[in-house]
């Protein structure tokens, strides 16, 4: 019976096309596309570079190789014409509004005036861009560095004059809007609105590693670090060794570079 009904509800839910009384807004999606391209990623961009970096926090290549590797994983993102031999979104389009929701955390229906697409597709977009993101770059990024990464970290950082250093660890508060009225003085610290604290380690190039997210807004960084999972492979022996000399000093364990707040903790 439950599989009857799941079947029913899939049906109610499948678009059947046109509804009678709806008005159809001829969004010109092939313009849409046309001014992304032109804007970013024609030979000559109306904008370069470093607004590409800033806009889509990341810089181009790192973009078209995420595009292509979500093209490849899910033809939902592929370019299709309909019934009518008219094309449909590109993926640039869909990406991109995804992109923009995710960064900005701007709503959906604002997209349609810049990229031209509907609410509904832009939300559906998004969907499907979260789910491909962890299927596609869930086994190689999503976890904690090996043995082969952490030389390749330790190499780098000892280059930037900083041996042994394993990666930069800091915790940001994101805004909870509609954090229900009986929490908020649990969740709102020094920046007066509700808050979430996440904790992360990134590398030099962003490889974000470790992200600890859910603790309320009212606790400091260090009462967050106490409660993560962080050193928790280090404390059970199961983090690859780290070796370095300073000023004469032979040291096996590496350490994460942080700001004022966080004290010299060494595990015994």
């Amino acid at each position: 019976m439950e599989e009857e009904e799941v079947k029913r509800e899939r049906q109610r839910k499948r678009r059947r096309g046109s509804v009678r009384g709806r008005r159809v807004i001829h969004r010109n999606r092939v313009e849409g596309h046309n001014r992304l391209y032109r804007d970013y990623f024609a030979d000559n961009p109306v904008y370069h570079d470093v607004y590409f970096r800033r806009r889509f926090r990341m810089h181009k290549p790192l973009f078209c190789r995420v595009i292509s590797n979500i093209e490849a994983y899910n033809h939902y993102f592929v370019q299709r014409n309909n019934a009518t031999g008219v094309s449909g979104l590109s993926s640039l389009q869909k990406v991109i509004a995804a992109y923009r929701i995710l960064a900005y955390g701007v709503s959906a229906d604002l997209l349609d005036g810049t990229i031209h697409i509907g609410e509904s597709t832009t939300i559906e977009s998004l969907r499907h861009f979260v789910k491909a993101i962890v299927a596609v770059f869930c086994e190689p990024y999503l976890r904690a560095p090996n043995a082969v990464d952490l030389s390749r970290l330790l190499q780098f950082n000892e280059q930037r004059e900083f041996p042994g250093m394993i990666g930069s660890i800091d915790c940001m508060h994101w805004e909870w809007k509609n954090c229900p009225t009986a929490w908020q003085s649990m969740y709102s610290g020094h920046f007066r609105t509700p808050t979430i604290i996440l904790e992360a380690v990134a590398s030099h190039n962003l490889w974000t590693w470790h992200a600890f997210f859910g603790m309320p807004g009212s606790l400091n960084d260090i009462t967050v670090l106490e409660r993560s999972s962080i050193f928790s492979a280090l404390a059970n022996g199961r983090f690859p060794p780290v070796n370095f000399t300073v000023n004469g000093n032979d040291y096996r364990m590496g350490y994460y570079l942080a700001d004022g707040i966080y004290p010299s903790w060494l595990l015994s």
